[in-house]
């Protein structure tokens, strides 16, 4: 077992409980300077609070010059109006009592300027007309597919929709939005082929619309792998999400990328079965388990590998339990670090090497009070 003196050690893990999500206060300070550094031009950063889901993280994002956000939930939203975020975007069509939701948003947090995605006319319609019979209005981006295939419209379709919407009351068409999580290839060259083929339908889209409609539309690009090539753009708002706490498959996968990890999950060994296999207390309910074991990388027993996984437990393969004991701290790194977050109520916060305070998870919950 690695004893040596480590960013990521905490002198006073004893007084915490574990399974335990830990943020290192002065990583995300870095990583969102990192960010800045790609943008100087802050209006054009509207960073994804999806991964971080926690107003104190947002409050340092303001502090820092940032004033637009992305979110996926009405909770993440509401997090966003109670700290005064200026501008955020649900990044999400809202369908059915959705709406009412973003309306009394829109209310109950009036300083902050709130808009939605839109890709059918039908929902558009919808929101147009509950916003207009409640004497609102809000502004909607047009959620282009550019091939995930998930939500969207394509390009080729959307000049349609736009002319369907653009003069209805209640809304406000105000841009273009596009999401392009399918881009993941670790070489960067390849990840600049491909999204800027993707560029070419969109810019042809905004230039068409505008030209015949005399309106200036925004673009928003998304995602973190492809964030530096969004960067290269000078008219385009770039959304990326995971920067902000970083997790294995980034770092592993896109070394080109700046962050470093600044948020940990802690557990402690509670069972030693025999000469090569142990049991720690970071089951199911405590890291993100979609995807194949291994689901998480300890900073400090590299050697470990996870083997097996329950709801409250995961089994460890070593090469040899003789190192450790039960009680023992390890520190791991996990694979996906955003649904991980939404896991916990709270997350304790480092800094210089100590915990000094707890950061709740404000938008795990679905609802907060709308």
């Amino acid at each position: 077992m690695n004893t040596d003196h480590q960013w990521f050690e905490i002198t006073n893990i004893d007084s915490v409980d574990t399974p335990a999500l830990v943020f290192y206060k002065d990583r995300i300070a870095d990583n969102i300077r990192q960010l800045k550094k790609r943008v100087p031009n802050v209006g054009r950063l509207r960073p994804h609070v999806k991964t971080n889901k926690s107003a104190e993280i947002c409050a340092m994002m303001i502090a820092e010059g940032i004033t637009k956000f992305k979110c996926a939930t009405i909770a993440e939203a509401e997090m966003l109006g109670v700290i005064n975020a200026p501008d955020v975007l649900l990044a999400y069509q809202p369908v059915g009592p959705k709406i009412k939701r973003l309306l009394e948003l829109v209310r109950k947090y009036p300083s902050t300027k709130f808009s939605c995605l839109v890709d059918t006319v039908d929902s558009g319609k919808e929101i147009a007309l509950q916003f207009h019979s409640n004497n609102q209005s809000i502004n909607v981006f047009i959620d282009l597919n550019v091939g995930m295939n998930r939500t969207g419209i394509t390009p080729e379709k959307s000049i349609l929709l736009f002319e369907e919407l653009h003069s209805i009351a209640g809304i406000t068409i105000v841009g273009l939005h596009m999401y392009d999580g399918h881009i993941t290839d670790a070489d960067i060259e390849v990840r600049r082929q491909r999204l800027t083929a993707e560029y070419e339908k969109v810019f042809s889209l905004r230039d068409l619309i505008e030209k015949k409609y005399h309106r200036d539309l925004i673009i928003i690009g998304g995602g973190s792998p492809t964030f530096s090539i969004h960067a290269e753009q000078n008219d385009v708002e770039c959304s990326p999400g995971t920067f902000v706490l970083w997790d294995w498959n980034y770092k592993k996968t896109y070394p080109d990328e700046p962050y470093n990890y600044a948020a940990l999950v802690v557990t402690r060994v509670v069972s030693i079965t025999d000469a090569t296999t142990m049991t720690v207390d970071l089951g199911h309910k405590s890291i993100a388990a979609e995807n194949p074991l291994p689901r998480v990388h300890f900073l400090n027993a590299p050697e470990v590998i996870p083997i097996g996984h329950s709801e409250e437990h995961m089994m460890l393969k070593t090469t040899d339990t003789n190192m450790y004991k039960i009680g023992d701290i390890l520190y791991g790194v996990p694979v996906h670090i955003c649904p991980t977050v939404a896991l916990y109520e709270y997350a304790s916060v480092v800094q210089d090497q100590k915990i000094v305070t707890e950061w709740k998870i404000t938008a795990r919950n679905k609802r907060i009070t709308i």
